[in-house]
């Protein structure tokens, strides 16, 4: 781990130029309904940034055991990170289009692997509002960095059997919808983990995509018994494990604590029919 001032989980535009040493902007837009976010970013990004693909260097060979998004080996995302120009060394601030869902999980990956990293608060419309007219469609050609491959610690991660321990408390950050068992979009069962949670990530934000002020971020936690004071273990899921991040770095912004990432999220819990489920029932 690298010995370093930190930075805190989310920066506001304005705290961009304060940040200490080299900061990175990096576009992180996907899109669970299959757009591309390559095509969203060459139509025009913020001055700098790089695209980084989630599909390419934040996730791994789909599995049944693993969900459609698990982890990326930690070589196919050092080997990522350092293409792009992302170094040990620098501090990155992910954005997109969603108030941060989506960047949020690049933030976790590197600030669980000991980096500096931050969501942008508000993302591309924040930063739009204090800049109007600032994108760009002209590609950086980023030098390649060097950025040192390490492992996933293991005291950040649950699998399935670990997201229904008798002291795992599980917070589901899928729209309410799909926890109470709405047809899924995505995944053949609908539902979810049995004694979960529905904290959904997006009621973090407020109607522009920005955080809500920090005691009502606890308070609605607290209302699905997350404080800091929560006695079992916290488990953050969602469909495959990108959106459960924005929940996690959420908690930790806020001073609730920190949980651990349930990655292969409804996508390998619910694909399992041996695995019990609930469905239009919990807090």
């Amino acid at each position: 781990m690298t010995d370093h001032v930190s930075v805190p989980p989310f920066v506001r535009v304005e705290e961009l130029d304060a940040l200490p040493g080299r900061v990175v902007l990096a576009d992180v837009r996907w899109y669970l309904d299959g757009r591309s976010g390559r095509a969203a970013y060459e139509d025009g990004h913020l001055p700098g940034a790089v695209f980084v693909d989630l599909d390419r260097w934040l996730t791994g060979p789909a599995t049944p055991e693993g969900g459609r998004n698990p982890l990326p080996s930690p070589a196919v995302f050092s080997r990522g990170m350092r293409t792009l120009g992302i170094g040990d060394e620098d501090v990155v601030v992910a954005y997109d289009d969603q108030g941060g869902v989506i960047a949020a999980r690049l933030v976790w990956m590197l600030r669980t692997t000991g980096r500096r990293a931050a969501v942008l608060d508000g993302g591309l419309a924040a930063h739009l509002d204090a800049f109007p007219g600032s994108l760009v469609t002209s590609e950086p050609v980023p030098a390649e960095a060097v950025f040192t491959e390490r492992p996933w610690p293991e005291d950040v991660l649950v699998d399935a059997d670990g997201v229904t321990g008798r002291d795992v408390l599980a917070v589901d950050a899928r729209n309410r919808d799909r926890f109470l068992g709405a047809q899924d979009p995505v995944d053949p069962r609908p539902g979810h983990v049995p004694g979960a949670r529905s904290v959904p990530c997006r009621g973090n934000l407020d109607d522009r995509g920005r955080l809500l002020p920090p005691q009502q971020i606890r308070d609605r936690f607290a209302d699905a018994g997350v404080d800091r004071d929560t006695a079992p273990l916290v488990v953050s899921y969602c469909g495959s494990g990108v959106t459960a991040c924005h929940n996690l770095l959420t908690m930790e912004h806020t001073g609730i604590g920190r949980g651990r990432l349930f990655v292969g999220g409804w996508s390998a819990y619910g694909g399992d029919p041996s695995r019990p489920v609930e469905t239009g029932t919990g807090r």
